[in-house]
């Protein structure tokens, strides 16, 4: 790779060094260490791209340990920097991966003395791909675990997830070493039916169908006219099907420019055609879902056709005058009309409407597995070719007494579809959070056209999902808002509750931004689209909720070990109930009195084995935490509370201590400059031209606050330009300092002054201590090394805030304020909401250290934040909470995302996961007590003293019904009500905001 020469010559160069984080450092140090002005350019020559990997590495006790991995690390060509935390057992390394590899690193570690594992890569993460795979055919955990074997026995896979409930797959791999063809083929060889549902490859992906007469000739020519357009990376045609698949980037083009040129290409060559988004069909989720729905139910109707006659013949007409006469006729030796119809009818429910459990059991067993088609498979056989050898024996023997059973396998085959139409219909509406968010983009909308002053000329009515980047649109009162973008003319109300779950509209005006599936209320808005399809808030929260159903929560893994030893036990027990009752009956161990009369002594142990074999039910293990992890965080996504799957849902339930930021956490996070005072004679527009100036290259909300308080002096305030600010450095949890029209601007607490050796004046002091006692921030301004300004900023309080914290303490939660600001105003604050325990002037890292010391106390802790520099707090904590009004940054690396930015939420977030686990605990003792009672009462534990026993159809009907009990029990998650103080409090917000 060619060298690339870098130059830093002003601020908006800076961003380089948000890829190159200790490149940054390292300028940074280089500049302040000079003690004197640094040069206007630094520049420095990188020979590839820098990845970053993280690793663990043990056996380090004590600094001298870290300095010895340190200096071997470094040692080695093609390192850029490592940074040793022994505390934490880490090592970050920065290394250029055309140099050296990871797996050198890792042995250059243990040559030096210790254990090291690979915890991140950021090489790999940049060549992974993640695909999502829909399986048809799983019955129970030991499907899905058998999948996930198969999966991660391929060659570049390096994660593979497969979620039971929604019968989906998530498969993180390297493209370079595999394909999602491969993957699809190895799920359908291990018995399996696969459909993709989508690839890292899609997401800037349409399929268009053409309609009209086309050629081969015509279609290389749509082809190589889509391929000639800026922005289109592939094109792929499906012949036979008329399906153009495009490949692009939304930035450039979109699908209505497709449209323009197929429609124009082939026009006159070939007749006139029609170019429209093809419709997938019955592929999608809920298409296929309904599709399984009618098919159980199809099956159910046609075996109670042959079930309910088998059943009459056997159970009712043989106490019938005449009738049992008729059944009890012999037609051949001792075999009866009764006999001959039962098997009639029984043989197609067995081996048609039933063979769905024979695929099932042979694949199961091809692969060295069993699940719970092979324990129906086996109860159902032993019932049904039982029954035949009574038969054959009947009509070959004068004397040959029997029983046949085959009402049992025909009625607990039925009983056992009718279970599972039951259980497919209650597991559908576990997921309909999912469909409900994806039906609010509404089907079309309207596109306007304008020209170059930007009046509009036109509108046209178009199918939503032709919205391209930059359209403008037009919004009527009533309508959904079509994509997400901002208000370019126009005010209105509109309604978000569907996306956040704020109740309340929000008011919107020009610049304000508008998110895809609101409602307009009262006005017509113009909006410009800033993100489509795959990239709009909508499809993000999407794609959130369905990643949490698919991730597992670590409780799960206690129903994954169960059930790989279940079957086989099952098995084993059921063998072992019919032995003991068949041994017993031989050797006469119990009257002949307990035997029915319509029976024998092996008969009966055949009964009680069928009856323990069919009534153990694996798939109730395996629903218990799925179907309440997607309960629980479809119901979360609609009252704006986000959780990023299970294992985030159940340590959020744990919780007995929060830390919160204070900006824009506890505060609005929309500071204002309440006072400025000079200390120098000097025009005050021209002391805030340089501020913000300075100012305007931070992202911190309070240098945001300055700009903003700065436009009043100009008069362009609408889009001030301000003069150049080179040499910009931000110190983190200090200030900004940069050269601005010759002169060395340094904004920010007295911490920064003091580095650089700026004397603070009594008066300054005073001044600092009085903003301090008002819960306002004090920054100075030094100019040249010289105090010229005070400037005195108030974030006010969130009116929640005070009982937000009020009602953790009557829930035993601990709350901490941790703050980048100043003692006297964090102390200020800390009064005001009531929280004891107070950390200011913190840095990012020392914030993470806190969290780090409060586990390392045995308190299992959350963090509550919204700005880059809670990042490495939310990663540290057992439970990162982001402000949904925050950066990306922090919303992800957070576990919880709060859609609505109010702290009730936090309320919210914990108390569902207590509600969900507590349904999760319910769901464990529903099922595990129903096997360990069942299964004993199969055997005839009870049958002694009582002479009760469990048929086996009647088994089979207990099976099932404890499948559908465990998702109905999940389903009661749905009328979860957030706790009623929250509601008060909610009222209490919207008076004190109306005030």
């Amino acid at each position: 790779m060619a060298t690339k020469l870098l130059s830093l010559t002003c601020i908006r160069k800076e961003r380089f060094s948000e890829r190159y984080p200790l490149v940054r450092k390292h300028l940074t140090r280089s500049r302040d260490g000079g003690g004197g002005s640094s040069s206007e350019t630094a520049a420095f020559e990188i020979d590839d791209p820098i990845s970053r990997a993280v690793f663990q590495v043990l056996g380090m006790t004590c600094s001298a340990c870290a300095g010895s991995v340190e200096k071997a690390i470094k040692r080695l060509p093609g390192i850029h920097d490592a940074v040793i935390d022994a505390l934490n057992n880490r090592a970050q390394i920065l290394f250029y991966p055309n140099s050296i590899d990871v797996e050198t690193i890792r042995e250059t570690i243990e040559d030096a003395g210790f254990e090291a594992s690979l915890i991140e890569n950021e090489a790999n993460e940049r060549s992974r791909q993640v695909c999502r795979i829909r399986i048809n055919g799983m019955t129970c955990t030991s499907c899905s675990s058998t999948i996930e074997r198969v999966l991660q026995s391929v060659n570049g896979v390096q994660r593979a997830h497969v979620a039971l409930a929604i019968e989906e797959a998530e498969i993180h791999y390297d493209p370079r070493l595999s394909s999602y063809d491969r993957l699809l083929e190895e799920i359908e060889n291990a018995g399996f039916e696969a459909v993709l549902i989508s690839t890292g490859e899609d997401v800037s992906k349409i399929d268009l169908k053409i309609d009209g007469e086309l050629t081969d000739e015509s279609m290389k020519v749509i082809e190589r006219s889509l391929e000639a357009l800026p922005g289109v990376q592939s094109v792929e045609i499906s012949h036979g099907t008329d399906k153009i698949s495009v490949l692009y980037k939304p930035d450039v083009t979109g699908p209505r420019n497709f449209i323009q040129v197929i429609e124009s290409t082939v026009f006159g060559h070939s007749g006139h055609i029609k170019a429209t988004i093809f419709s997938e069909g019955g592929v999608g989720r809920e298409s296929q879902k309904q599709g399984e729905i009618k098919q159980y139910y199809k099956s159910f109707l046609w075996s109670l056709v042959f079930t309910v006659p088998v059943f009459l013949t056997a159970m009712v007409f043989m106490y019938i005058p005449g009738i049992k006469d008729l059944l009890m006729f012999k037609v051949i030796n001792m075999l009866t009309v009764g006999e001959i119809i039962r098997c009639v009818l029984a043989t197609p429910v067995q081996f048609v409407i039933g063979w769905r459990f024979y695929t099932g059991s042979y694949k199961a067993l091809r692969r060295g597995s069993a699940n719970m088609d092979v324990l129906i498979a086996l109860g159902t056989n032993a019932a049904y070719f039982y029954s035949l050898y009574t038969v054959l024996r009947a009509a070959t023997s004068p004397d040959f007494k029997g029983v046949d059973f085959f009402e049992t396998s025909a009625m607990l085959i039925s009983f056992i579809i009718l279970g599972k139409y039951l259980e497919v219909m209650a597991k559908g509406k576990t997921s309909q959070a999912i469909a409900k968010l994806m039906n609010l983009a509404p089907d079309t909308a309207i596109l306007l056209s304008l020209d170059k002053e930007g009046n509009v000329t036109g509108e046209e009515e178009i199918d939503g999902r032709l919205i391209q980047k930059n359209d403008v649109i037009k919004i009527v009162p009533g309508a959904k808002v079509a994509s997400d973008g901002y208000v370019i003319w126009g005010q209105s109300h509109v309604n978000e509750s569907m996306i956040t779950g704020e109740a309340r509209p929000v008011a919107k005006r020009k610049g304000d931004t508008v998110i895809g599936g609101t409602l307009n209320e009262n006005g017509v808005l113009h909006v410009k689209v800033t993100r489509v399809g795959s990239e709009s808030a909508l499809a993000q929260i999407v794609r959130l909720v369905e990643s949490a159903q698919l991730a597992k929560a670590p409780v799960q893994k206690l129903a994954d070990r169960i059930s790989k030893f279940f079957v086989p036990l099952v098995i084993f027990l059921s063998f072992s109930t019919w032995l003991a009752w068949f041994l017993a009956g031989k050797l006469h161990w119990y009257p002949e009195s307990w035997i029915p009369s319509s029976m024998d002594s092996f008969e009966l142990a055949l009964q009680f084995g069928i009856s323990v074999m069919v009534i153990a039910c694996p798939c109730a293990l395996g629903l218990a935490t799925p179907t309440a992890v997607m309960v629980g965080t479809g119901v979360g996504a609609s009252q704006g509370v986000l959780i990023k799957g299970g294992q985030a849902l159940e340590r959020a339930h744990k919780v007995n201590c929060i830390v919160f930021d204070k900006t824009g956490t506890l505060t609005m996070g929309k500071p204002v400059v309440v006072k400025t005072k000079l200390l120098k004679n000097m025009v005050l527009r021209e002391f805030y031209e340089l501020v913000a100036a300075t100012e305007v290259n931070s992202e911190h909300p309070l240098a945001k606050a300055i700009v903003e308080y700065a436009k009043k002096f100009r008069d362009d305030e609408e889009n001030p330009a301000w003069p150049e600010a080179c040499d910009f450095v931000s110190i983190t949890g200090k200030g900004v300092k940069a050269t601005v029209k010759g002169r060395e601007i340094t904004v920010g607490n007295k911490n920064l002054m003091n580095d650089h050796k700026v004397i603070i004046p009594d008066d300054a002091e005073e001044l600092l201590a009085d903003s301090e006692d008002m819960a306002q921030t004090g920054i100075l301004v030094s100019i040249n090394s010289e105090l010229i300004g005070v400037l005195s900023v108030s974030d006010p309080l969130k009116p929640s805030a005070r009982e937000a914290i009020s009602i953790l303490k009557s829930m035993n939660i601990k709350s901490i304020m941790v703050t980048g600001d100043n003692w006297g105003t964090a102390n200020s604050i800390a009064r005001e909401v009531g929280i004891d325990s107070v950390i200011a002037e913190a840095k990012p890292e020392q914030k993470a250290e806190k969290v780090k010391e409060l586990q390392a106390a045995g308190h299992v802790v959350a963090m509550v934040g919204d700005g880059i520099n809670d990042s490495p707090a939310l990663v540290a904590a057992d439970v990162g909470m982001a402000i949904g009004a925050g950066t990306d940054i922090a919303i992800e690396a957070a576990d919880i995302v709060l859609m609505k930015s109010n702290l009730e939420d936090v309320i919210t977030a914990i108390d569902l996961s207590r509600k969900t686990f507590s349904r999760i605990r319910l769901n464990y003792v529903w099922a595990l007590g129903y096997n360990l009672m069942g299964i004993p009462i199969a055997a005839g534990v009870l049958f002694p003293g009582t002479r009760f026993r469990l048929p086996p159809w009647i088994a089979g009907a207990a099976m099932a019904a404890s499948s559908v009990s465990v998702v109905c029990c999940s389903l009661l998650l749905k009328n979860y009500k957030r706790p009623k103080k929250l509601d008060h409090l909610e009222i209490r917000e919207i008076q004190v905001e109306r005030v």
